[in-house]
């Protein structure tokens, strides 16, 4: 893969397009990343414009910093998405907000870095946390969790059919050596994986899922989703970028919910407009095109929605 492919934003233009930048209007970046989507919006902000750019990931904020002190419209925050609604209140943004942008899952930095412990390509210190300062390593939890325990992770966050054999596996070698670094757990993965699919290395869904588990992210992301209604203006937009089913998932449930509205009994006699609904999805899903997968492979499984807040 060329180095310059490694850190393409994906689904830029998409993105932006899908959140409808108004020059005057206030938006929120969940995920700054290292500013592809940020630099994006700013591009189409006028002078009255604002962006709330924030990440759990310090390196990230740090590089968003740098970009503030050049751009009085952007603000930088060290948090995530469990925090949106405390911090629109504190920034008095709340239930102002022209549009918010989540792009999920793992940053190419990150992926790129073998000391963060995310790549199985790469081998480092078995860490995958998104904010090193917090929370316990992957490492610390996979040299002291049951047998039951990190078979039940792979398989719900990773859809991991070899889930049993593989813990199994871990279970038998780190009985003879802690496991701390992610080369280690990449082949113990491997040899337990009796079925490899095709151009996908067999440590993919279990790695995948860990780093899920030990990001809370899932959580993560439905706090967010939650907390993003009243945050937005009537007609604010939320768009997602999902890069594997269970994001997408979820994404697709919270505007499928939002768009019914309340959730009365079937046979209750209401109306449509009686449910109250809060959102209508913009559009249908987007993929990424042949010709952005051939420069970012990374790319190939990015999934975009966009829905509007209407009430």
């Amino acid at each position: 893969m060329p180095e310059s492919s490694l850190h393409e934003t994906v689904l830029r233009e998409e993105a932006v397009t899908g959140l409808a930048i108004k020059t005057n209007g206030i938006y929120i970046d969940a995920t700054f990343g290292r500013g592809g989507h940020s630099k994006s919006i700013l591009e189409q902000l006028g002078i009255g414009g604002r962006l709330l750019t924030i990440d759990r990931d310090p390196e990230a904020v740090k590089e968003a910093a740098s970009l503030a002190k050049h751009d009085s419209r952007l603000e930088v925050v060290h948090a995530s998405f469990s925090q949106l609604e405390e911090l629109a209140r504190s920034e008095g943004i709340h239930g102002e907000v022209d549009g918010i942008l989540f792009d999920l899952g793992v940053s190419s930095p990150q992926l790129d870095t073998a000391e963060r412990g995310f790549s199985f390509m790469r081998d480092g210190p078995l860490d995958m946390r998104m904010n090193p300062d917090s929370g316990i390593s992957a490492s610390e939890w996979i040299n002291s969790a049951s047998e039951l325990e990190i078979a039940d992770v792979l398989y719900r966050f990773g859809e991991e059919r070899h889930s049993r054999r593989m813990a199994k596996s871990i279970i038998k070698e780190r009985n003879s050596v802690p496991l701390v670094r992610t080369g280690q757990l990449a082949e113990i993965i491997k040899q337990a994986n009796p079925s490899w699919e095709k151009d996908k290395h067999p440590a993919t869904r279990a790695f995948q899922a860990i780093r899920i588990f030990i990001n809370n992210e899932f959580d993560e992301l439905e706090k967010g989703l939650i907390q993003s209604l009243p945050i937005l203006k009537i007609g604010g937009r939320l768009v997602a970028i999902s890069f594997h089913s269970l994001e997408d998932r979820r994404v697709k449930k919270f505007i499928a919910e939002q768009t019914k509205g309340d959730n009365f009994p079937r046979d209750l006699p209401v109306t449509t407009s009686m449910l109250n609904p809060r959102m209508k999805p913009v559009g249908k899903r987007v993929k990424a095109t042949a010709s952005e997968i051939a420069k970012n492979p990374r790319a190939r499984s990015a999934v975009l929605r966009v829905a509007e807040k209407i009430s």
